[in-house]
This record gives C-alpha cells, sequence and structure tokens, in this order.
C-alpha cells in the first residue's frame, strides 16, 4: 500500500511542478480590478460592490480603479500591457465586442490580448429625454426627429458604448437622424442630458431609473426584448420600433498569458460572489440580472457578441466621429 502511495505521489509531482508558484498561492497581495469606464456608471458600480465580495472571500484587497477616456482604449490597453499574473484584471463590457468592428485599429485586440475569466450581470437600457422635449412616447419622439433632422442629439460616453451603440441601432431602425455628441465618461453624457445641452440618451436602467422618477428626466421606454420588471408599465422601444433590442453587460477578463488555474479561481470565486442570495435579490431589484458562466462558456458569449455587434455597425453605419 505504501508502495502504491509513494508512486501516486511522483506521479503527481511533475504536476504540482508545473503549476506556477504565483498561482499556487494567489492572491497574496492586492488585485486591481481596473475599469475603463467613469465613477458612477454600471462597471464601475458594480465592480466595487464586486471587489467588497471578493475581498472578503478571499481575505486580500481586491481594489477598483478608474481609467476612463477614449471609450474604454486607455484603460484597457492599460491592462493588455500588464503581467499576466492575475494582478491586474480587466472589467469589460459589450463596448468592447463593439470596438472590435467599430475601431479595428486600437491598440490591442480583445480575444488576442485578455482571456475572459466571467461574466458578472446585464441590464435594460432606457431610453430618456430632457423635460424640455415634447415628447411623452417613442413615437412621438420619432416624430418630432423626422420633422427636424439633425436637430436632436443624443448623448454617449464615447464610441462603441452600450449606450453609443443602442442610439445608432434606433436610428437605423427608426428611420430618423439623431446627432451622436460622445463624452468622455458616463457622467458627463448624464450631465449634459440633466442640464439639457444634449436632448436625448441610452442609458442603464440601474442608474437612470431613480433620476427619472425624480423627474429630472422622461423616460420613454426601456431597451430589452420585453418590458422590465423595475418599470412595468414602461413599454420597450420595441413596441413601437418593431425587432429593437440592446442592454448593457459587464464582465471580467484579464491579460493573455494569465495561469489557467488563476482565471478558474476568479472564475469559482466571482460566480460564488453572484450565487450569493443578498446579491441577486439587490440587484434585481436594480434591475440587474447576474450572469454566471464558465470562462470557457463566457469565450463563446464574447466572439457571439462580436459578431452581432460588426453586424449593428455595419447595418447602422456607425463611425468614430
Amino acid at each position: 500500500m505504501f508502495k502504491v502511495l509513494r508512486l501516486t505521489a511522483f506521479a503527481l509531482l511533475p504536476l504540482l511542478l508545473s503549476w506556477p508558484a504565483s498561482a499556487q498561492n494567489y492572491p497574496n497581495r492586492t488585485v486591481k480590478l481596473i475599469v475603463p469606464f467613469g465613477a458612477g456608471g454600471p462597471a464601475d458600480v458594480y465592480a466595487r460592490v464586486l471587489a467588497q465580495h471578493l475581498s472578503e472571500e478571499t481575505k486580500q484587497s481586491f481594489v477598483v480603479e478608474d481609467r476612463p477616456g477614449a471609450g474604454s482604449i486607455i484603460g484597457s490597453d492599460a491592462v493588455a500591457k500588464s503581467a499576466p499574473d492575475g494582478y491586474t484584471l480587466l472589467v469589460m463590457s459589450n463596448t468592447h465586442t463593439t470596438n472590435e468592428s467599430l475601431l479595428p485599429n486600437k491598440p490591442f485586440q480583445l480575444m488576442r490580448d485578455f482571456v475572459p475569466v466571467a461574466p458578472i450581470n446585464y441590464s435594460d437600457l432606457l431610453i430618456v429625454v430632457h423635460p424640455s422635449v415634447p415628447a411623452k412616447t417613442v413615437k412621438e419622439f420619432i416624430d418630432l426627429a423626422k420633422k427636424d433632422p439633425g436637430k436632436f442629439n443624443y448623448a454617449s460616453s464615447g464610441p462603441g458604448t452600450p449606450y453609443h451603440m443602442a442610439g445608432e441601432l434606433f436610428k437605423a431602425m427608426s428611420g430618423t437622424n439623431i446627432v451622436h455628441v460622445p463624452h468622455k465618461a458616463s457622467g458627463d453624457m448624464r450631465n449634459s442630458v440633466l442640464s439639457g445641452n444634449v436632448q436625448m440618451m441610452f442609458d442603464a436602467i440601474t442608474v437612470m431609473s431613480q433620476l427619472a422618477k425624480e423627474g429630472k428626466v422622461r423616460a420613454l421606454a426601456t431597451s430589452g426584448a420585453k418590458r422590465n420588471p423595475l418599470t412595468p408599465d414602461l413599454p420597450t422601444v420595441g413596441e413601437t420600433v418593431p425587432g429593437y433590442a440592446s442592454t448593457i453587460w459587464i464582465g471580467v477578463m484579464a491579460p493573455k498569458g494569465t495561469p489557467k488555474e488563476i482565471v478558474t479561481f476568479l472564475n469559482t470565486s466571482i460566480n460564488k460572489v453572484l450565487n450569493k442570495p443578498a446579491v441577486k435579490e439587490a440587484w434585481l431589484k436594480q434591475g440587474a440580472i447576474p450572469l454566471v458562466m464558465t470562462p470557457e462558456e463566457f469565450d463563446a458569449y464574447l466572439k457571439k457578441d462580436i459578431e452581432k455587434w460588426a453586424e449593428v455597425v455595419k447595418v447602422s453605419g456607425a463611425k468614430v466621429q
């Protein structure tokens, strides 16, 4: 029996030696979650929730660092150039899958320079207008936009963001000419609409629903395929523009070359957070639905989303201004 145990130990030795030392005791220092978007947006908000829970789960600090700019390119490129050791992670969204076709000359490629770790959640968007806009429904807004082509503007937090592409898809499917006004960050985008400098925008329901309730903006519709439980009396855009649907989702990726053991550890830890009843309940009240996948499933999800938005970019004629 002892001989068998010794043989088994020797058989496992090469496997143990092949596991990088850095992966065996990961994490043993602070892990940075880089958010390439502005403070206060869904990626920033949910990254902080995730960081808090991961810190509790692993007994190591997970901290969030916002690095907005250039439609997520600045912060994302910084992560792509980071050491693949699991201590610098990217909190990304469908901005990144869109930019694969919208910004083909960016300094990195998503599926070449990163590895999928795990998705976090998804949520619908709200189409909202400044109260000065005399439209209470999507149809009324479309009629106004068609009456004066180019008169109305819509805000986004930069090229390729879900807010930008939701607007481009809306323009293409509704036959309207609405001018895109990109901003550096989501907070800037919201301030432009709240002040009336820009008339319309698509924004995450998790952020915008409260502002709509306070009357600071007027919500016209949600962007999902069906009515959102958070705003059951609000129609979908698709009820006026058949076939329209657009959402925002966020996830985590790591620099290419990150050890598989670390990716697996992070995926398991993140999914454990997402499956907590308290997290599910809190997010559901905000309009966010957790997304639980393996790294392999997330990889397939990303590739499919890249194809989807490449088609939208082609059909809508969206361009970076």
